[in-house]
């Protein structure tokens, strides 16, 4: 008989998860070098299984376009149930899935935020449009918020501490306002859109016509009310980083400014925000990790209320 196949390791799970970040997401990979090494490696693993959860949902490797996904339930299906076998402590025998068994425990993560994330793909699989404001930033909290708060307990954040975890919360919000703002181009050649539909009808835009050459100027107004909104939410997330350890907070702060400079780039361009990606360049993401090394490091200043923003429902 041959002798079974010895489970992976900690650290080779960790390496592959370190791996993944690096391909698919320069921005998050070069933020979390600013943590410390246990909290960098847990970022990574929740990282890990993020992506690879978005990758069978849409069809890609590490992001990129979007492939074509010919059984969306079946996909859905698979990814709930990996996610509650790793949140079971079972070994999966995927190193994405295996982070998510080894980060959840390590960190005490609350399953109802990993079946929050699921419940994102859910949504799409369901080809869900929004209708209003509200049902943007549901959304934005299921696929984007509930990451947020899940990377809060993994810097160290008490899982019960409601109003951390909800500026956690409102970082992710604010990265996802950033991309929806960036892709709607993409978004609709993949015939998704994530605009509420009430806001179209507000600019004279009918469902599926956001793209039409006539409507630029009103899509630049919808972009720009997403980036003012994703704005509101930066700043309230800054003033939860000021309660994190001196490396988590400047992490976070790299990370929030590199971010909120795609929603700031879509605003400023106007009508064509979308001639070509909006992206930070790397030379501004080595600007904003100096610049957060000073702002972690200084004073915090007034404290930003959180009255009126958009907050995560209550089970997560």
């Amino acid at each position: 008989m041959h002798a079974s196949n010895p489970l992976p390791t900690r650290d080779a799970i960790v390496a592959t998860a370190g791996e993944s970040i690096a391909r698919g997401s320069q921005s998050f990979a070069l933020a979390s070098r600013l943590f410390d090494r246990p909290t960098r490696e847990r970022a990574w693993l929740l990282y890990a299984w993020c992506r690879r959860c978005d990758d069978l949902a849409d069809g890609q490797d590490h992001g990129g376009t979007m492939g074509v996904v010919d059984d969306p339930a079946e996909r859905l299906a698979l990814i709930s149930a990996r996610t509650e076998r790793a949140l079971a402590g079972e070994v999966i025998g995927d190193p994405a899935f295996d982070a998510l068994r080894i980060v959840a425990a390590e960190c005490r993560i609350p399953p109802a935020l990993p079946r929050d994330l699921v419940q994102g793909f859910a949504l799409d699989a369901a080809d869900w449009r929004p209708r209003d404001e509200n049902d943007l930033l549901t959304y934005c909290y299921h696929v984007a918020g509930a990451v947020g708060v899940m990377m809060a307990i993994v810097m160290g954040v008490d899982p019960e501490d409601g109003d951390t975890l909800d500026r956690a919360c409102d970082l992710g919000l604010a990265f996802q306002l950033a991309n929806i703002a960036r892709d709607v181009a993409e978004d609709a050649a993949a015939g998704r859109c994530y605009l509420p539909r009430d806001w179209l009808t507000e600019f004279g835009i009918a469902p599926g016509e956001q793209m039409d050459p006539r409507h630029r100027d009103a899509l630049a107004a919808i972009a720009a009310r997403l980036a003012d909104r994703a704005e509101a939410h930066e700043a309230s997330a800054r003033t939860g980083a000021a309660r994190l350890p001196f490396r988590a907070r400047w992490a976070v702060l790299a990370a929030a400014g590199i971010y909120g400079d795609i929603a700031r780039t879509v605003r400023a361009r106007g009508a064509h925000a979308w001639d070509r990606r909006a992206v930070t360049g790397k030379g501004a993401k080595l600007a904003w990790v100096m610049r957060a090394y000073f702002q972690a490091r200084g004073t915090h200043g007034a404290a930003v209320k959180r009255d009126g923003l958009w907050t995560r429902p209550a089970t997560g």
